[in-house]
């Protein structure tokens, strides 16, 4: 008695189609699963057999053999306990179901109820892209399975539905998913607002640069000074997220189960703040089964290390290839996966332990050797791929008992948003979106700029010391304050503001 269900694993950010093939033999009751399974997939046997039980239903005796082809895919999760349950049942009782066009996905609880699966929408746009048109998830992921249009899909309860429907007692009626319609940007909010934070509008002036051409920014300054609550506001005046873009997120945090039940869709640009104790595969990804870690859940918005030199300096030097190819590259014998990270890095730090360095009303207590060690903690290539280092002093008192309101992140947004069409026009023909992005090719073709510039840019590297890198970055950077003024080409004094954000 032999029977094969169809169903999907989730490789990366990618998926692949399994055949679960069941067959049922004479000989000692006994269940192997086979074909690459993690704990979660070896252990289905136990919440099938009770499932199916407690459905009403006899399990089969007999030895049985479950096959996750191809074996050479590892299978993780408890996805694969609904299709193997349907495997189990059509195999014992040799009813036939054409599953050429069907898949199967879901974790069964004890009772036979379907409980919420993690990477439906992954697995739901294989299914479009594959050509299959029917699929059978459970019911409570219906909302995220409707964001992928022209799906034929049964959500199912419980098994004993679902068992109903297959000997055709009961019909389950199926529906035809809409795709992204319901794309209400009314429902952004955020935690912060630049009109409420008193003073740093140089700071501000800053961060409107870095959401305009999506650039890179390290923030140093004393305790106290709102290096945290300007991070915290950046989200606010970054462009909405665009239908693409929000599936885009959605599918990762699908992936890794950080989408939440009752929100089918991503509408907000990520802002992620991992603790400074996160190790290099939590922040990068990876493990044994490759996930997607802090940069890749970042992608299309924010990462924000807060306390930068507290990071331990192999975890921060892991991230100087992910910043540079905007993807993380996760190499294992089995095989190489590729994440996005196309993230906008926010650090901030103290100047010195003590937080007071050249402080003008506070005296350090820092030792020489000690701020030495300290800032010996970042390495020079990964400041050398800060795009704007900015020197966040203490508010005065004035500034904080004043009140007036300063701009808010609404009305910086509005540039924001225009400086990024600007760029999505000049950038049509090429696969990037903000100016950091540019390449060699696209800075020589779009950051031209006149001899006075140029002469500018000669004492800046003389004096400065720039490297090759921070000479591009300060080039990018400053196409970026001309797209802000609408200006076509680079002026002196956008080259000028430009060399205000490098480190001293």
């Amino acid at each position: 008695m032999f029977a094969k269900v169809n169903s999907v694993a989730v490789v990366g950010l990618d998926c692949a189609l399994v055949e679960v093939e069941v067959d049922i033999l004479g000989g000692m009751p006994n269940i192997t699963t086979v074909g690459l399974p993690d704990v979660a997939v070896k252990e289905s046997k136990e919440r099938v057999r009770s499932a199916i039980k407690n459905s009403g239903l006899d399990f089969p005796r007999g030895r049985l053999t479950i096959n996750l082809a191809p074996a050479d895919i590892k299978k993780e999760g408890p996805a694969y306990d609904l299709p193997i349950a349907v495997g189990i049942f059509l195999a014992s009782n040799k009813i036939e179901f054409d599953v050429k066009n069907t898949l199967f996905i879901g974790e069964l609880a004890l009772d036979g109820r379907l409980r919420h699966a993690n990477g439906i929408l992954p697995m739901v746009i294989f299914a479009k892209q594959q050509g299959i048109e029917n699929l059978y998830i459970p019911e409570i992921n219906i909302k995220e399975a409707n964001l992928v249009k022209g799906l034929k899909i049964f959500p199912i309860k419980d098994f004993n539905q679902l068992i109903r429907h297959l000997t055709k007692e009961e019909e389950i009626v199926p529906f035809y998913s809409e795709g992204v319609r319901d794309f209400s940007l009314e429902k952004v909010e955020f935690e912060a607002d630049m009109a409420y934070i008193k003073g740093q509008e140089f700071i501000k002036r800053a961060l409107e640069i870095a959401a305009t051409g999506g650039h890179n920014v390290l923030m140093k300054g004393p305790p106290g000074s709102g290096k945290t609550l300007l991070a915290m506001a950046m989200p606010s005046i970054l462009p909405l997220l665009t239908p693409e873009e929000a599936l885009e997120v959605t599918k990762i945090y699908s992936i890794v189960g950080l989408l939440p039940s009752d929100q089918p869709l991503i509408f907000k640009r990520p802002f992620r703040n991992p603790h400074h104790s996160s190790s290099a595969v939590a922040l990068v990804g990876g493990g044994q089964f490759p996930r997607p870690g802090e940069i890749s859940l970042a992608h299309r918005g924010i990462l924000f290390l807060d306390e930068l030199p507290e990071f331990p300096r192999n975890v921060l030097e892991s991230l100087r290839q992910p910043i540079e190819d905007r993807t993380v590259v996760i190499s294992r014998a089995q095989g190489t996966l590729k994440f996005p990270s196309n993230f906008i890095l926010i650090t901030s730090q103290n100047p010195c332990p003590c937080g007071y360095q050249n402080d003008p009303k506070k005296n350090c207590v820092c030792s020489s050797l000690q701020i030495e060690r300290y800032q010996k903690k970042i390495s020079g290539p990964f400041l050398d791929r800060m795009d704007l280092h900015l020197e966040v002093p203490q508010v005065e008192f004035k500034e904080l008992t004043s009140e007036k309101v300063a701009e808010s992140s609404q009305e910086i947004r509005k540039r924001v948003q225009k400086g990024r069409k600007i760029q999505l026009r000049r950038f049509k023909k090429h696969k990037i979106i903000t100016n950091s992005e540019m390449k060699n090719k696209e800075i020589r073709e779009f950051c031209k700029v006149d001899e006075e510039s140029l002469e500018l840019l000669r004492l800046a590297v003389d004096r400065i010391h720039l490297s090759t890198r921070s000479f591009y970055r300060i080039l990018k950077i400053a196409r970026t304050i001309a797209d802000l003024v609408e200006s076509e080409n680079i002026q002196k004094s956008h080259i000028a503001e430009a060399l205000q954000y490098r480190g001293k």
